[in-house]
């Protein structure tokens, strides 16, 4: 299933969203930009679980950068395909979610998210030596945040059926609730796995998930007039 739009208007611009969106189409660029540089570049501002590890009191002092890479993670994409679907999902969800959040609270939303979904797979895979890259956690936050604030909405996705193509409206709780199991069920298979085989960060997705509906909670939405 493809999503395509959801069908609640918003009621000011999404700067932020716009902003966001255009940060990491700028971040992709800088990646193509480094040819041969780009593995090391992708480990500089990726976040690799294996460097959080305290092998001795003078590791904490790596922290504070590795901090800063819960966040310039959230920016940088492992290619094309991965940075459009993300984009994708940030275009049709995160303007109603900053529509009822405001703009610094969104940002902040987002932000956190982000960061609560790279720490929770840090968790999962403490020994990993591989780069975790992409806006999916922060996205995921946005997509709890939206099912909290618009469980009802519809959105139109693109479903194959068979040999076609078709176009059906789908309940925000029945489409969203359907992607976080998607998420749990192919997390719970990863457990256990070895941590350099890469692919998917579902664990990320989950904690994003879960960071973003906690985190709509404490914010409290703007009320509409």
């Amino acid at each position: 299933m493809i999503p395509l739009r959801d069908t609640i208007p918003s009621r000011r611009v999404p700067w932020i969203m716009r902003g966001l969106f255009i940060l990491n189409l700028a971040a992709f660029l800088l990646e193509l930009q480094q040819g041969e540089a780009l593995e090391a570049f992708v480990h500089r501002f990726g976040v690799v679980p294996i460097q959080w590890r305290v092998a001795a009191p003078s590791d904490v002092l790596d922290w504070p950068g590795l901090l800063l890479t819960l966040f310039t993670s959230q920016f940088l994409h492992a290619g094309a395909l991965h940075l459009g679907a993300n984009m994708l999902y940030l275009w049709i969800f995160a303007d109603n979610v900053e529509d009822r959040l405001g703009h610094g609270r969104f940002l902040l939303l987002y932000l956190g998210s982000g960061a609560a979904a790279a720490v929770t797979q840090l968790l999962i895979t403490p020994n990993s030596s591989l780069p975790m890259v992409g806006a999916s956690g922060a996205i995921a936050g946005v997509l709890g945040a939206y099912l909290l604030l618009f469980p009802a909405a519809r959105i139109v996705t693109l479903v194959p059926l068979g040999v076609f193509w078709d176009t059906v409206e789908i309940p925000a709780f029945i489409f969203l609730g359907l992607w976080f199991l998607l998420q749990w069920l192919n997390g719970i298979t990863t457990i256990g796995q070895v941590a350099d085989l890469g692919g998917v960060a579902f664990w990320a997705h989950i904690g994003g998930f879960v960071g973003g509906m906690i985190g709509v909670v404490l914010l409290r939405p703007l009320r509409r007039r």
